[in-house]
């Protein structure tokens, strides 16, 4: 359904980013020949031909193919899109360079590097005037897909909140069939309800319906069963929303085993080499940030000391990944007992409805323990828990136990990753909002996990850091 839906879009997008390749690799040839950096430009042994085209337009287009620039899936948001687009060009642009070598040796090395510039800085630009013209000129043409949803209840309401949000892309919710008679002739989402189970055919074809989703609960299963019946001699097409929501733990799978098709309710949320490879990251990194850092560690202990009594490091039992509880490391920045209010602290605000035991005019404090706070220097001791395996570089922050014990069966989704020094909610507020109201947060970490994701969440927090923003 999405797949037709962005077809024209997809299509012009593929089109307008040849286009500007062409033209960034014609703009960085004006470019070397106008600009006087570098070596004096000669043509005959620097500039490109007609072959150098070709070899640019193939190795882009098997690129950006190849890595699903294109995948409908995986542009429905701009910042995922714009992601793709940028690392699509990088190694694009390696092959292509690959290529010259073995082929064109002589082409001007600036000149691949304007090229370059050129080429992410249009790809980056055509995705924002795509979306907006796409977007404008949405209301004037005829859709791509027409769907009707069959069910009004909860799960076919979310569904139209989904499909509203993509309607941009050729997308239109007719409405809703559902039996119940309260919600007959009533609107949910702008989405009307155009009668029972029974019309459905009759909507179908008076409506051109070319989707029927399926969002009903799974006591009226037999009631789908007999209506697929129904819509087969018709020429549309029909998916099945699975109301097991509340039943999925982690994230749900669907494969054939056989010819019965399984739907998994836990599955693992990184796939081996997923593990494999934030497994390696994190113990490169945790292991130099610990090297370097480590000459730190005695000044940063003799501060502590001399500013309060009690032990430097300070140790707190966290849920880890899978529920898994483990001892997590830090400088201690309170007076030595304030460990012992803290359950009834966060007691106290749970029942009070605060959403916050955590302040940043905590007296428990020390003044030290503010500027490790401040820096975040307090938390290099999570280093070791990181390179031990209790914890990961980005993940949801691990949580303490009198919160886990309060976690709606919904909220436990976010053991499903290891549990991490920073995170998603973390480059969004800091400690301006407390771990048990990020789960949300989490979850869209999980969703959309990926190397380049962790990458830039590392980043951001680094410049939070530097900032000293959303740290007490």
């Amino acid at each position: 359904m999405l797949q037709r839906a962005s077809f024209r879009y997809t299509l012009t997008l593929y089109l307008a980013d040849m286009t500007a390749t062409m033209g960034s690799l014609y703009l960085a040839l004006l470019a070397r020949r106008s600009w006087p950096i570098g070596k004096p430009f000669v043509e005959e042994y620097g500039g490109i031909t007609l072959p150098i085209f070709a070899i640019a337009l193939l190795v882009w287009t098997v690129v950006f193919v190849g890595l699903g620039v294109y995948d409908p899936r995986r542009i429905i948001r701009v910042e995922r899109e714009v992601t793709r687009v940028v690392l699509a060009v990088g190694i694009a642009a390696l092959v292509f360079a690959g290529a010259l070598y073995f082929s064109f040796r002589d082409v001007s090395r600036a000149l691949v590097a304007y090229f370059i510039a050129f080429d992410a800085a249009f790809m980056v630009g055509i995705r924002g005037v795509a979306r907006l013209a796409w977007r404008n000129l949405g209301a004037r043409r005829l859709p791509d897909s027409r769907v009707l949803i069959v069910g009004a209840g909860v799960l076919g309401r979310e569904m139209v909140q989904a499909l509203q949000e993509h309607a941009w892309m050729g997308l239109d919710i007719v409405g809703y069939v559902d039996d119940d008679p309260e919600k007959q002739g009533n609107q949910y989402e702008d989405a009307p309800v155009l009668g029972g189970l029974s019309d459905a055919p009759r909507i179908v074809a008076e409506h051109g319906v070319t989707d029927v989703l399926f969002a009903l609960p799974l006591r009226a299963y037999r009631q789908m069963a007999n209506l697929v019946v129904e819509l087969e001699r018709l020429p549309v097409n029909m998916k099945v929303a699975p109301d097991l929501g509340p039943l999925a733990f982690y994230k749900m799978s669907v494969e054939t085993f056989g010819t019965i098709p399984l739907v998994g309710l836990k599955e693992p949320i990184l796939q081996p080499y997923q593990r494999v490879i934030k497994r390696g990251v994190d113990v490169a990194f945790s292991f130099l940030l610990l090297l370097l850092s480590l000459p730190a560690w005695p000044i940063i202990a003799l501060l502590i000391r001399l500013d309060s009594p009690g032990p430097a490091v300070f140790k707190q039992e966290r849920i880890g990944e899978g529920g898994v509880p483990f001892q997590m490391y830090k400088f201690r920045t309170m007076v030595q007992g304030a460990e012992k209010l803290e359950r009834a602290l966060a007691e106290t605000a749970l029942v009070n409805g605060s959403r916050h035991f955590k302040e940043p005019d905590d007296p428990r404090v020390t003044r030290v323990g503010r500027l490790l706070r401040r820096t975040s220097l307090d938390e290099l001791p999570q280093f070791w828990n990181v390179l031990k395996g209790d914890m990961s570089l980005v993940g949801p922050r691990p949580e303490l136990p009198v919160f886990v014990e309060r976690y709606q069966p919904w909220q436990r989704k976010r053991f499903g990753v290891p549990q991490g020094l920073t995170g998603w909610w973390q480059i969004h507020d800091r400690s301006d909002k407390p771990m048990y109201c990020s789960t949300e947060d989490d979850l869209y970490y999980m969703q959309n996990y990926s190397l380049l994701l962790d990458l830039r969440i590392m980043l951001v927090t680094a410049l939070a850091i530097v900032r000293g923003t959303g740290a007490y």
